[in-house]
């Protein structure tokens, strides 16, 4: 049986190391905890600024939801690829692992993970490869809500839902709505500002007070093409 595989495997393979090379900007691998939410917004944000899906990629964990689990994947997957995805070993420039608190026990031990990891992997070009934690404090929905109200203090995760779900803000929103960074989209400056002046207060590290880094990933993404 596994020989009837191997001119298969083989094809594949050509064609995952064909699509890596034609890479003319940064090659960027992204890992979500979720499967559907955070996917597709960025591979929203991948098709509205024209971006090959041979420089990013996005992937859900297969390994499971713990952060601790995103950041072993995304680890997984850089190292191994995957000839199934198109995923060749080794052919990003940077490594995202987007997970958030909400009551994961293994939340420190992934932001740990993904420090401790960030320049020591080798790529396909023999250079340090940037492995970044994007996490969100409590959820990534708190992202999304700073495009329409400057929170401050920390909130519960329900609490996040319950506010950007506001007439105004997006009503109507559940996880794995499509079209949610269209419907963001010119409130994106907003979003941005009010996300780095947290950073300015906060960390990651500082639960509970109200943190994410997805802002970070989305102003790499949309300058990715940018001279």
């Amino acid at each position: 049986m596994g020989r009837d595989n191997q001119p298969k495997d083989r094809q594949l393979a050509r064609k995952a190391l064909k699509d890596a090379r034609r890479a003319e900007y940064p090659r960027i691998l992204i890992v979500s905890e979720g499967s559907k939410t955070e996917p597709l917004y960025f591979k929203e944000i991948q098709v509205a600024y024209g971006l090959h899906s041979a420089n990013v990629q996005v992937q859900p964990s297969e390994l499971g939801t713990a952060p601790i689990q995103v950041v072993q994947y995304a680890q997984e997957l850089f190292e191994k690829g995957d000839l199934h995805k198109r995923i060749a070993p080794k052919v990003f420039d940077q490594v995202y692992a987007v997970f958030d608190r909400d009551d994961h026990d293994s939340y420190r031990e992934a932001l740990d993970q993904a420090a401790s990891l960030d320049g020591k992997l080798r790529n396909d070009n023999k250079q340090a490869v940037s492995f970044k934690a994007i996490a969100s404090v409590p959820s990534f929905e708190l992202w999304l809500l700073l495009h329409y109200e400057d929170i401050q203090a920390p909130i519960h995760r329900d609490e996040v839902m319950r506010r950007l779900r506001r007439r105004g803000n997006l009503p109507g929103y559940e996880k794995g709505t499509r079209g949610v960074f269209a419907a963001t989209r010119n409130r994106l400056a907003t979003a941005t500002l009010r996300a780095e002046a947290l950073d300015g207060k906060f960390n990651a590290y500082d639960e509970p007070e109200p943190y994410t880094a997805v802002g970070k990933l989305v102003a790499r993404l949309t300058t990715l093409r940018c001279p």
